[in-house]
């Protein structure tokens, strides 16, 4: 009996560890692309992103505008970014679900060439689809004090 009770937990805890992994790969998977949009911005480069977002994105910017993924991606097009940065990215799983929060500082040129230094706070929602690819289905930003 106590050699089945042992088995049995071993087995508890190996099926315990797989779905922790298979939780912290997710956050992993989901961080590097955020760091991939991020080196999209670094090097003024938005092709890097075209394939991180969801057609059916839902984009909130930080001066309140909403826009889909062509939108996204013409905002990126005409910012030209000097510095970008990431800080306290954060990503939290729920299964083919997640969550990344941080926070951006920038400085470049707008559409019309005009400088700008922005610093918010962003929220981005990840879904696996179901071909295993993650996308970014919405995101949304909000401006903060430098």
């Amino acid at each position: 009996m106590k050699r089945g009770l042992m088995w049995c937990s071993l087995g508890l805890v190996l099926l315990a560890s797989a779905a922790w992994a298979q939780g912290g790969g997710t956050e992993q998977a989901v961080a590097a692309l955020e760091q991939k949009w991020l080196q999209s911005q670094q090097t003024n480069n938005p092709d890097l992103i075209a394939p991180l977002l969801a057609d059916k994105l839902v984009d909130t910017s930080s001066d309140g505008k909403v826009v889909d993924k062509a939108g996204a991606l013409a905002t990126a097009k005409a910012m030209k970014y000097t510095s970008a940065e990431y800080y306290d990215l954060k990503v939290t799983a729920f299964g083919n679900t997640a969550i990344a929060t941080g926070g951006f500082k920038g400085k470049g040129t707008d559409a019309s060439g005009k400088p700008f230094e922005t610093n918010e706070r962003w929220t981005d929602t990840w879904v696996k689809m179901p071909n295993g690819q993650w996308q970014c289905v919405a995101t949304q930003a909000t401006p903060t004090k430098m």
